[in-house]
């Protein structure tokens, strides 16, 4: 699978000469957990690209599928209950359908929750679009014993349904082959209402629209209608800017102003009111045995989501995740270990016996291979990690979390939706602070945006693997375990603070989907872990190898020439014994340790790969005695290994999380502030754990 990054500021020329290569462009969009990600992998497979919306900073996944011999763009839009521009995403999700690079949208509705997905399916038929309905997961529908009538749903909402199941692979040719012809259609197909009410409106609207409201509100759509007629004469879709116009969006209110009383006053609620009425009426002509419900997530639910044990529960399966994540990767590891060290045994006999200088000999042997090297051996540690997040992730499981920190989150001033980018730090920070973007509130992104890097990532837990099992053997996991749960104290901690002094306070509320619990997809969390692990490789082999050849240089090289390993005289020496002072009273008072710190600035996992070379350790992963030894023999010991732990769990994030919180932020004063005020944060813990410790020890 090839994945591409493309920075927003490329132009438009470029973007439409791409498109130009399609025959059209398919627009999925979604509830979140409605299949959308794994129908949209269905269809892509190896073919994904993502790039960044013009403009902002919002990711875009698209991928190309071949049909009747036509190349067809697929684009995966951000999961979204509403386009009613709150949040960033649901803007760039509109403003994509809107424009005329979309074809034809693809609306993927979960078939056992289908009048929570009507909802979007609504607002998607006033935007005027060709759109295709893909009723997923219809094996649930059918396990449960529900039934859909697949030939009413179609006439009452003017467009066409398809059964799909995107697990099994079931439906994909009939709906990209209902999608395809009916590019070009320009309203609804034939329209079937049965409404038992009679309208006095002057438009018989039920003909032409499946979204009809009541007459009064009917009469306020034609006045501003009519004024936008009159003053924005080349605006398409005037019945969509209109009822827009009167639910106060606030984007087309200040885009498109009127100086009419109508525009004045909110119809929000009332349109809202209307459009679940219609749902309510389209599920009842529709849906059979529809009270029917998932026995399993119910019986789940009633343990998972507790209200008192919700919370141990998640912490008792995040426990067992890293027991896996250390004892499964381990018996793994060991083979890459092996490997490793016999490939640097073979390297360094070849070139002392070809007459090799010392230099390249280290280079190869204490540099490349003692850095990158080691970080190699991590990766079947990270594999497990990150399929057991997707399996969590896919299964519905995560979403129970967000439910169950509601009330923590709530007494700090955000809603439970605030910890999901949280939870995806767990992962990676990048993603976590991209995520932030789907809160409402400004202010409550920022605050996000502050927080979330003190959840551990997973470029840390190479640290805490490497540290955890030299100092604390079979009690490895527990170690990590521990630097997961402070991470998350820290940053409910930190929000409690800032909730406390933040004088102008919002009220938030969660309003979010909890999906049946399900078996996760294959192809979806394969794809999901190949990249992960891809991107790992990727690091390993860039970031990590060039801040792997800066160490190796400043270790070995002073201000004489070539020194050797270890010598207090190397530049590595110069810089990290002045700052050693300054580190000293949390435990972390060692140039070599200064030094790996500095460098993990770059990212998280060359702290380990840098102590390999600084400690000229060529297999830092299997000769963890060696290691410790040498760790030890500077006076380095249980006590500072956890402080080096915790020091790095809460330090200033790498430079790729730095440069997406300026992304986000869009301010060098808020990316700056976040740098010194993690550091500052992580200097009070580590020095408290240190000073109690040592009392302790």
């Amino acid at each position: 699978m090839k994945l591409f990054k493309k920075r927003s500021c490329c132009g438009a020329d470029a973007e439409s000469k791409k498109v130009d290569d399609y025959s059209m462009t398919i627009g999925f969009i979604g509830n979140p957990n409605c299949g959308k990600t794994t129908l949209f992998n269905a269809y892509t497979g190896a073919n994904l690209k993502v790039a960044n919306w013009p403009g902002v900073t919002v990711e875009k996944v698209e991928g190309a599928y071949k049909f009747q011999g036509e190349k067809i763009r697929l684009v995966d839009l951000p999961g979204t209950y509403s386009l009613t521009s709150y949040t960033m995403e649901e803007t760039v999700s509109r403003n994509f359908i809107l424009s005329d690079e979309v074809d034809v949208v693809i609306n993927v509705v979960d078939a056992s929750a289908l009048e929570r997905g009507l909802y979007l399916t609504l607002q998607l038929l006033e935007l005027g679009k060709p759109v295709v309905v893909a009723l997923n997961m219809m094996d649930i529908v059918l396990k449960r014993g529900m039934e859909i009538d697949l030939h009413r749903l179609p006439e009452m909402l003017g467009v066409p349904v398809i059964p799909v199941s995107a697990r099994k692979r079931t439906g994909l040719d009939i709906l990209i082959h209902a999608a395809v012809h009916h590019k070009d259609a320009k309203g609804p197909d034939k329209l079937i209402h049965e409404h038992k009410e009679t309208s006095s409106h002057v438009h018989d609207h039920h003909s032409e629209f499946t979204m009809v409201y009541s007459d009064a509100i009917e009469d306020e759509i034609d006045v501003v209608e009519n004024a936008l007629r009159a003053r924005y004469p080349d605006m398409r879709n005037m019945r969509w800017h209109a009822i827009k116009t009167l639910e106060g969006d606030r984007e087309i209110t200040e885009k498109y102003p009127l100086d009419i009383p109508e525009a004045g006053k909110n119809y929000e609620s009332e349109i809202i009111n209307e459009k679940y009425a219609f749902i309510g009426e389209v599920i009842d002509e529709v849906m059979v045995h529809k009270q029917r419900q998932d026995k399993l997530t119910d019986k789940l639910d009633a343990a998972f989501t507790h209200r008192i044990w919700g919370i141990p529960i998640f912490l008792g399966i995040m426990a067992v995740v890293f027991f896996l994540t250390f004892f499964v990767g381990d018996l793994i590891k060991s083979l890459l270990e092996m490997g490793i060290g016999a490939l640097s045994d073979a390297i360094e006999g070849g070139l002392t016996s070809a007459g090799a200088s010392e230099i390249v000999i280290s280079l190869l042997n204490d540099g490349i291979i003692s850095g990158v090297g080691t970080i190699i051996t991590f990766l079947p540690n990270i594999f497990i990690l990150f399929l057991a997040l997707a399996f969590l992730e896919d299964s519905g499981y995560m979403a129970r979390v967000a439910y169950v920190m509601e009330g923590v989150m709530s007494k700090i001033g955000l809603s439970g939706r605030a910890f999901i980018p949280m939870l995806l730090g767990f992962g990676c920070t990048v993603p976590a602070i991209m995520a932030s973007r789907a809160l409402e509130n400004r202010r409550d992104r920022f605050k996000v945006m502050l927080v979330t890097p003190f959840m551990s990532c997973s470029a840390r837990l190479t640290i805490y693997i490497l540290f955890a099992e030299m100092f604390f053997a079979q009690y490895a996991f527990l170690a990590a375990f521990c630097m997961y749960v402070l991470g998350i104290l820290v940053a409910i901690g930190v929000s409690a603070v800032l909730h406390l002094i933040d004088r102008k306070k919002t009220v938030n509320y969660l309003l979010i989907e909890l999906p049946e619990y399900k078996m996760p997809d294959a192809r979806t969390v394969g794809i999901y872990v190949w990249e992960k692990v891809k991107d790992y490789l990727v690091k390993a082999g860039t970031t990590i190898f060039i801040a792997t050849l800066i160490i190796w240089a400043l270790m070995y090289f002073g201000p004489t020439g070539f020194v050797g390993e270890g010598s207090d005289s190397s530049f590595a020496a110069y810089i990290g014994g002045p700052l050693s002072v300054v580190f000293a009273p949390i435990g972390l008072g060692f140039w070599q340790i200064v030094v790996a710190l500095i460098a993990g600035i770059s990212a998280k996992e060359v702290v380990v790969s840098s102590c390999a070379v600084l400690f000229g350790i060529s297999n830092a992963g299997a000769d963890t005695a060696g290691f410790a030894a040498a760790l030890e023999a500077i006076g380095f010991g249980p006590l500072n290994a956890v402080c080096l732990m915790v020091f790095c769990l809460l330090y200033i994030p790498c430079v790729a999380t730095l440069a997406t919180i300026h992304k986000e932020s869009k301010s060098w004063a808020w990316t700056g502030f976040t740098a010194l005020f993690q550091l500052v944060v992580a200097y009070v813990i580590t020095l408290i754990v240190y000073q109690i410790g040592a009392l302790i020890v």
